[in-house]
């Protein structure tokens, strides 16, 4: 009888060790075959997308990341995603100001410890976007961390081999504010970053001060934006969509800033980048831009202007750089 009971235990125990080790050989297989993002979730707890985003980002200046990528948004197999999606609540609400700043204007609603500690460390929104190979990340309103400082360390990491190579990422775009495609929001947001980078003791410039413009608008759907060529309402926005006008307002700016500022193609000090973002919901009508004043090292004007790259193979999913 106790040889009985043993023999069962064992087959039992045996039973349990099998079902375990092809629940982890399953667990591995899955992981192999995941994509990107579905492999990133099993360690980062972040909601698939911040659906309140395209309000947000119309009514708020934002920093982040704009990155370039061969993720695609468009994945077949569902993932496992957290309870709840990121909601308005991040932080304390706050209101653009003049200068692109954010001011509280609510107070803190109560909540868990862990978010409250989320909630410090000031975690990243995933925004939604019309386009793949492009992934947009957001802080809280509440929440500006030096987003040119954050993408320079990982470059030096990259450089002295503390960091490995980045299997995904191919360019960072650090985002210092954002705002309307309109003149005024523009030339306010422009005026603030670049008075800001060059009121910086570290930033000492030669006499000319060298810059330049990079203007990207892989967010534009050009057939669209024809169609509303003969709309009043669409006049302002469709007048910056012309990159000589864009250029022209954002140099102007400069200039009344740095008297003595030249436009530099080959060796330029600054680089004033303006990127469209390509954010689902937002009305029609309207759009949003980054704006980022960055140090030579983080750009390379030649063979044309644009944000350094992670990777030695620069090409993305949808064939841009």
């Amino acid at each position: 009888m106790t040889d009985d009971v043993e023999t069962k235990e064992l087959g039992l125990a045996k039973k349990e060790i099998e079902e375990n080790k092809k629940n982890e050989k399953e667990k591995v297989e899955e992981t192999v075959t995941m994509p990107p993002w579905e492999q990133h979730s099993a360690v980062i707890s972040m909601p698939r997308f911040d659906y309140n985003a395209p309000s947000s980002l119309m009514d708020y200046s934002h920093s982040g990341f704009f990155i370039t990528c061969s993720i695609k948004t468009s994945n077949a197999k569902k993932r496992k995603i957290c309870s709840g999606e990121v909601g308005s609540g991040n932080g304390a609400e706050s209101k653009r100001t003049n200068d692109g700043s954010g001011e509280s204007t609510r107070e803190a609603t109560p909540s868990s410890p862990k978010m409250d500690v989320i909630e410090e460390k000031g975690i990243l929104s995933l925004v939604k976007l019309t386009r793949s190979g492009l992934l947009l990340f957001t802080f809280p309103r509440s929440c500006s961390p030096d987003t040119v400082d954050i993408v320079s360390k990982i470059f030096e990491s990259l450089g002295s081999g503390n960091l490995k190579p980045l299997v995904w990422c191919h360019r960072i775009f650090p985002i210092q504010a954002t705002c309307l495609l309109k003149d005024e929001d523009l030339r306010t947001v422009v005026s603030k970053l670049v008075q800001d980078f060059v009121g910086r003791e570290q930033n000492k410039f030669e006499k000319p001060l060298k810059f330049a413009v990079g203007y990207n608008r892989r967010g534009v759907d050009e057939t669209e934006m024809k169609n509303k060529k003969t709309d009043p309402k669409y006049t302002d926005l469709l007048a910056l969509l012309d990159r000589n006008k864009c250029f022209s307002v954002v140099a102007g700016v400069v200039k009344e800033i740095v008297a003595d500022a030249v436009v530099d193609l080959k060796s330029p000090e600054l680089g004033v980048f303006i990127e469209v973002l390509p954010v689902s919901g937002i009305p029609n009508g309207s759009l949003v831009v980054a704006v980022s004043v960055l140090p030579h090292n983080l750009f390379t004007s030649k063979p044309k202007l644009c944000v350094k790259a992670l990777t030695a193979d620069t090409k993305t999913a949808n064939g841009e750089n």
